[in-house]
């Protein structure tokens, strides 16, 4: 475990820096954080405190990689004049939080363009990084993360994401978190050898494997194809755990975050359990 750069989602409830305290009690080397709540607009300021508080307890830990995933809330695709306004300045707001705690990288999903069409829906998308990394200073990247193609969202096909990474300006500052739950509902098979060498190739083709600076690691319970949301246990769904051990053992992407969103229950026995299967996948 100590060497691999695995991890989970963990909460921030009782402050931010909580979190490492969360992280080290699953032995993770790499975590995610919400930088506020998931599910409300408006968060409060933080001060100087939090980021002395967070930066020592990340130093006094032993996790060696953090990101970050933005608000629920938030579509950057949205046609609705308001709510791509109040979007983008939420996600501005994100954006300095992450480079005030000096959180690497920030995860969203492209949004949904309900109903105005992809074109349509990757340019507004496009026009919102653009300005919001105009915004915010360097170093914080944006990580666009693939869905699962639910209703108008955008991101599950390798093509979309290309689609918005060109139409941006400063695409330098932006990269990749490949969901497998969401690219294997989109309809990638990864469960083969072969089928999961074709679906990298096809990403390498389509945005290049350099892009990817993290990874969801998450079983589907709903089939190939099906377009729809469901994380499940590693192992335990319809992608099973050959994909898994084709990544885990993947030389391209060892030095890569792989971050488990994989259901909780009260206590953190279904973490350890995820991250002991991803670990035990490792070849030596």
């Amino acid at each position: 475990m100590s060497e691999l750069l695995i991890g989970a989602h963990v909460s921030i409830a009782g402050g931010l820096y909580k979190a490492f305290e969360r992280g080290d009690a699953l032995q993770c080397r790499a975590i995610q954080i919400f930088l506020k709540n998931s599910n409300q607009w408006k968060a409060r300021e933080l001060a100087e405190l939090d980021r002395e508080l967070f930066v020592a307890a990340r130093e006094n830990s032993g996790i060696k990689a953090v990101v970050a995933h933005d608000s629920y809330l938030i579509n950057l695709a949205s046609p609705d004049p308001e709510l791509y306004k109040k979007s983008l300045a939420a996600f501005i707001e994100e954006l300095r939080r992450a480079n005030f705690l000096g959180v690497p990288y920030l995860v969203l999903h492209p949004g949904a363009h309900t109903g105005s069409g992809i074109p349509a829906g990757i340019t507004r998308v496009a026009k919102a990084l653009s300005r919001a990394l105009k915004e915010v200073e360097p170093p914080v990247q944006i990580l666009l993360e693939n869905t699962a193609g639910q209703g108008s969202c955008l991101g599950h096909s390798f093509e979309q994401l290309a689609g918005i990474l060109e139409k941006m300006k400063d695409a330098g500052r932006a990269g990749v978190c490949l969901d497998t739950c969401h690219m294997f509902a989109a309809g990638y098979d990864i469960r083969t050898r072969e089928g999961y060498e074709q679906t990298i190739r096809e990403f390498d083709r389509q945005v290049g494997s350099g892009k990817v600076k993290a990874f969801h690691m998450n079983d589907s319970k709903k089939d190939l194809g099906s377009r729809v949301d469901r994380h499940c246990h590693i192992g335990q769904g319809f992608i099973g755990l050959d994909a898994f051990r084709f990544l885990m053992n993947d030389k391209r992407f060892a030095s890569i975050p792989k971050i488990l969103e994989t259901p909780k229950g009260p206590g953190i026995e279904e973490d350890l359990m995820n991250l002991a299967t991803l670990a035990s996948l490792v070849e030596s």
